[in-house]
């Protein structure tokens, strides 16, 4: 009982979310534990902790901001809003300019002096969603949403600017913020042509890029990036090719049950298991049964979001955690998606799972904002139900 009034005590919030954050990061520490011991042979002569401790303190990192933005009101996250959306196009720009470089990908910017690199569209992708939640409040009263020069200034231009910085970098990131933006505008009650209208060139020109990418034979960098995983994926004739099937043989050999934590074997072959593919090191070690939990874990945190918003009495409120709700379970859809072959390779980490940096710190701080609107919520409830009690005890 007293282990229970102290959780009650700090931690605000949803508890079945708390519930959700604390298995994945459960699940998180054991598969990335199992799956970097190549890497420290590779890297660190051997020494297997290594890579495990800085995991372990990158989570704790992670559950820390997770614990301190859950307890500042939601409502100054409105505020912000438009400072990080300028902040974030200002990033995306220099990092595509100047950032640090990998497989042909200006995707980080390292931070001078520190040493430290952050991924700029993780913060993109945060600030992005508060911005349109913001905006969508903002007109519900109003007859803005119905003005497509309005919507088009004020959601859709933004949102393009922001994907289309991301999109020379990370495709697959720029498509999944577009889509989580174009739900969210939905869910927000902007006119369905509008929205048609705008995805359906952004479709076409996605298209084209494409079809330019499969017609040219000769692709270099990220172009040629792009050719090898739609090859890929159409042919299954590419490097690419070679991890799907080492994800598949991994999935196939877990069985039902699994082969039991630390005993997998493809963690060996799979190049980073420990981040893109590990969701299959997961199901090879914990079989069927541990990938259909982590799969409910995440569809049961959108339950949790839409709960929330349906207890909701402010338009913001709803619209901040459903789209980062929609934004989290979305990434981990297309990273479970890719271990089964339903999708090309995309490099989309597992949120709170995979093993990481930036991404675990600004998952955490989208999970804060989750449990401090849910906070708000309870507190609401609280105030309903109280003078209701009074009255009970007066009579």
């Amino acid at each position: 009982m007293r282990l229970k009034e102290i959780l009650s005590k700090y931690f605000k919030g949803d508890r079945v979310i708390w519930g959700v954050i604390f298995t994945l990061s459960i699940f998180s520490l054991l598969a990335v534990y199992s799956s970097t011991g190549t890497l420290a042979y590779k890297y660190q002569e051997g020494n297997t902790a290594y890579y495990i401790i800085k995991h372990f303190v990158l989570l704790a990192v992670g559950l820390s901001i997770i614990f301190i933005t859950h307890l500042i009101p939601h409502k100054y996250y409105s505020r912000l809003s438009q400072l990080f959306l300028y902040a974030s196009i200002f990033l995306l720009a220099i990092t595509l300019v100047m950032g640090t470089s990998l497989n042909q990908a200006s995707r980080w910017l390292t931070l001078p002096g520190l040493g430290v690199t952050i991924q700029t569209s993780d913060f993109a992708k945060l600030a992005l969603i508060m911005y349109i939640a913001r905006i969508l409040s903002l007109r519900q009263d109003d007859k803005k949403l119905n003005d497509f020069n309005g919507v088009f200034v004020s959601l859709i231009l933004p949102v393009v600017i922001v994907c289309g910085l991301i999109m020379p970098a990370n495709l697959s990131t720029a498509l999944i913020l577009f889509a989580t933006s174009f739900l969210l505008m939905f869910i927000g009650r902007v006119k369905i042509k509008f929205l048609f209208g705008v995805s359906g060139v952004g479709a076409l020109i996605v298209a084209l890029i494409i079809a330019g990418v499969i017609i040219s034979g000769s692709g270099t960098g990220r172009i040629g990036t792009w050719q090898n995983r739609i090859e890929s994926f159409v042919s299954g004739e590419s490097e690419d090719n070679y991890q799907i099937e080492q994800s598949k043989i991994a999935i196939a050999t877990g069985g039902i049950f699994g082969k039991g934590p630390g005993n997998s074997t493809q963690r060996n072959f799979l190049p980073h298991p420990y981040s893109d593919f590990i969701y299959a090191i997961i199901i090879e070690e914990y079989g069927f049964f541990g990938g259909i939990i982590v799969l409910f874990l995440y569809l049961f945190l959108l339950y949790r979001a839409g709960v929330i918003v349906r207890k909701s009495r402010r338009t913001f409120a709803a619209f901040l955690a459903i789209g980062l709700t929609i934004s989290l379970v979305f990434q981990a859809m297309i990273n479970m998606g890719v271990a089964v072959h339903l999708f090309p390779v995309t490099g989309q980490t597992l949120p709170l799972v995979s093993m990481g940096g930036s991404s675990i710190l600004f998952t955490g701080i989208a999970f804060g904002i989750i449990l401090s609107v849910s906070r708000s919520v309870e507190k609401n409830e609280e105030l309903i139900t109280e003078p209701e009690t009074e009255s009970e005890t007066e009579e």
